[in-house]
């Protein structure tokens, strides 16, 4: 596998370039830097991963 960009709601976020026997993420967008060199097994799994840590920096109002 050659490198991929990695897109999250239609804009690109990052890449994932083969690592030994994983994927290394390199954010290139500030709000997922937080996952930036970390390793995954598959861009899905990224792509996971940015969503996880986007809704927990916004989550969803609780309307009464």
């Amino acid at each position: 596998m050659k490198k991929q960009v990695i897109e999250y709601a239609g804009v690109p976020v990052g890449i994932v370039i083969p690592d030994e026997d994983r994927l290394k993420f390199i954010a290139v967008k500030f709000h997922v830097h937080d996952l930036d060199e970390q390793r995954f097994s598959s861009p899905d799994e990224v792509k996971v991963a940015i969503h996880d840590l986007m809704t927990r920096r916004h989550p969803k109002p609780i309307h009464a």
